[in-house]
């Protein structure tokens, strides 16, 4: 049975980014902030948080709050996921404690806790500047806040009863909505069905649940500090899921830091193969985060198949892209700006399986894919460039006519 549409809000990456989430919420028909940081989910719907709650903003606690807060009263109609710059926090409680990696130059093993901590963020998290955004968040307060009070504070959030320790507690790693399947990283043929240090499991459902459930007994072995048969911390094995395989950008057996692109970012579909195993199992879409991709959501579909990358952390414009879906329709909204300095709006609603629209195929001369029409009556094409740049460009709805179109088959 096909579930109301809209009946799913979908939001990710927020990043620390208090804006991201009020213009997520804005006229929004589906979830609202009411009295300032309450977030309200109405009767019948499911709001997902597609993880990365933290990093690159200076409002990372309060989104952390919120979004716990949110969890705790609707237990029922939010979902929360947990991604990499959320999980791989949990490093700092022993990092700063006299046990850095062993990567860690010995003259920032010997420095003070601000130098070290300072260090991890710029060279082992891909949170260059996060500090500072603490630092200026805690100042909010009105006290005078010293380095060291930063240091403080990370330790606070992830000991007993801390808020980043709850809503981690609180996160998983897999949701299925009737037909959508929501990670925070990508889909690959040897993360399906994995389990890191058990059997592989059969069954798209049975492998979700197995995920989940290993999930939890590691946050679990974080807050009972808990040690493996060799006398090294139970959870080590979630640092490394959630972690790029040496080497490489991503993790390909990672849900949580698999991407859903190539080398250099641009979207691209599973394999058909791992297409046809996930429509088996029912879910003909898979909705991401993690990976940007430009300003606005991009919907890759294949048939009967959908793909939706909804990670704008890197765009050009502020606030966040809205997503909301149901079993077979999904609409994507979202401010653009284009390269030659338009503003535009993105707005779509597209039905599972409509193959007479050329939203979400690629361009087969020049490898660049339709995101959809702007309200200017023009359709919007992306790329991804070289050293992580993109392009986006506005063309008259003719120009598309006679041209060849496939679906995207860029991911690794």
């Amino acid at each position: 049975m096909s579930t109301p549409f809209p009946s799913v809000a979908y939001l990710t990456d927020v990043e620390g980014l208090w804006k991201k989430l009020t213009s997520f919420c804005q006229d929004n028909p589906l979830v609202s902030l009411e009295d300032g940081d309450r977030l309200v989910v109405r009767p019948g719907v499911t709001f997902v948080f597609g993880g990365d709650a933290i990093d690159r903003g200076p409002d990372g606690r309060r989104v952390v709050r919120t979004l716990l807060e949110a969890r705790r009263r609707q237990p029922s109609q939010v979902v929360l996921l947990a991604g990499n710059r959320d999980i791989n926090k949990l490093r700092l409680v022993r990092e700063l404690r006299g046990h850095p990696l062993a990567r860690t130059p010995p003259e920032i093993q010997s420095a003070p806790r601000p130098v070290l901590l300072r260090w991890i963020f710029e060279n082992t998290m891909g949170a260059r500047g996060a500090f500072e955004f603490r630092k200026a968040e805690l100042a909010r307060s009105g006290d005078t806040i010293t380095d060291e009070d930063v240091v403080d504070s990370y330790l606070e959030d992830l000991g007993p009863g801390g808020a980043l320790r709850e809503y981690l507690s609180a996160c998983q790693l897999t949701h299925r909505v009737g037909k959508t399947l929501f990670l925070h990283g990508g889909l690959h043929e040897d993360s399906l069905g994995m389990v890191p240090s058990r059997e592989r499991v059969d069954g798209v459902d049975a492998w979700g649940e197995a995920l989940n459930v290993w999930y939890r007994d590691q946050l679990a072995a974080f807050a009972e500090e808990r040690l493996d048969a060799d006398g090294k911390p139970a959870w080590e094995p979630v640092i490394a899921y959630q972690a790029p395989t040496p080497g490489r950008r991503l993790n390909t057996a990672s849900v949580v830091y698999g991407r859903m692109a190539n080398e250099l970012n641009h979207p691209g579909l599973p394999s058909p193969e791992l297409i046809e195993t996930l429509t088996r199992a029912g879910i003909h879409r898979l909705v991401v985060g993690h990976t940007p991709s430009g300003d606005c959501p991009s919907l890759l579909r294949d048939d009967s198949f959908e793909l939706l990358l909804a990670d704008n952390s890197y765009g050009r414009v502020e606030g966040a892209s809205r997503v909301l879906l149901g079993d077979d329709r999904v609409l994507v909204e979202g401010d653009v700006k284009l390269d030659d300095g338009r503003l535009e709006r993105l707005r779509f609603e597209h039905a599972l399986g409509d193959t007479s629209s050329p939203i979400g195929r690629q361009l087969l001369d020049t490898g660049q894919l339709v995101k959809g029409p702007l309200q200017s009556g023009e359709w919007l094409l992306f790329r991804a460039l070289p050293e992580f740049r993109v392009e986006q460009l506005a063309v008259d709805p003719s120009t598309l006519a006679g041209r060849a179109l496939g679906p995207a088959r860029a991911a690794p």
